[in-house]
């Protein structure tokens, strides 16, 4: 028998690059599912009553012995309320969400289970438990990738790799599509239905959330990438083997004198 050889540096730059990207959307991953960045936006919040004599920024000054002489103050302030009111910064992600102080100092946050309507609750329990099986599941892809970049394999070898690197890849890039779209339903219910202190007036995704979309696009990528290299690898396979088939035809056919 003939070995069956196949060129080991093309070979090792796709592991290279499918091992690369699999990484890339580890790392996407967990920065994201850590992060309360997923949404940001913008809560209007009634100022307090100034204590005192002191002219605060943000707060409603009364009795003011100005507001006669600004006729235009007073006259703003009764139609339209806006002056009453300030707005306040707010972002949130999975496990909390915090929205700055009215003097500006620090930021105030909470848990954002707790701020979850009841009935979705389980829907963003199973999100998180989706999270975490995607990240484990990116884990062992990166690992058995990283496997076959390190330790230079035989082509046999190299499929079994590539296959389990594959399922477990396309797997988790479900996972994390799922998750991602579970969060977002829970997000907008909250919104909806969510505590009356806590509802945003205008709000928009943040770079969390960008990110964890951009991991899974890079998970996508390493499975199209390793089912890529599965098939190129099988397919050179069959044409060395029909290859060393014809040789030994021709050989036993023609044999040397």
């Amino acid at each position: 028998r003939m070995p069956l050889s196949f060129p080991a540096t093309g070979r090792r730059q796709r592991a290279s690059a499918t091992f690369s990207l699999s990484f890339l959307s580890l790392i996407f991953s967990i920065t994201a599912f850590s992060s309360s960045y997923w949404c940001e936006g913008v809560r209007k919040v009634a100022k307090p009553f100034c204590a005192g004599q002191r002219k605060e920024k943000h707060c409603i000054r009364f009795n003011n012995p100005d507001a006669n002489n600004n006729s235009n103050a007073v006259q703003y302030i009764w139609e339209t309320g806006d002056d009453k009111f300030i707005d306040r910064k707010f972002h949130a992600g999975i496990w909390y969400s915090c929205e700055e102080n009215i003097n500006g100092k620090g930021e105030k946050c909470r848990s954002f289970i707790s701020l979850t309507p009841p009935t979705d609750r389980g829907v963003l329990w199973l999100s998180i438990v989706a999270e975490v099986l995607y990240i484990i599941l990116l884990l062992a892809g990166a690992i058995l990738m990283s496997i076959e970049v390190c330790y230079y394999s035989t082509a046999i070898d190299g499929l079994k790799i590539n296959a389990f690197s594959a399922v477990i890849t396309v797997l988790a890039g479900l996972l994390g599509m799922v998750a991602h779209m579970m969060y977002t339903t829970v997000f907008q219910m909250t919104v909806n239905l969510g505590p009356e202190d806590w509802r945003p007036h205008t709000w928009d995704y943040g770079w969390s959330y960008c990110l964890a979309w951009g991991s899974f696009a890079c998970c996508m990528a390493a499975a199209v990438t390793t089912i890529n290299k599965y098939t190129k690898t099988i397919l050179e396979f069959k044409h060395k083997r029909k290859k060393l088939e014809r040789t030994l035809k021709i050989k036993y056919k023609f044999p040397d004198p």
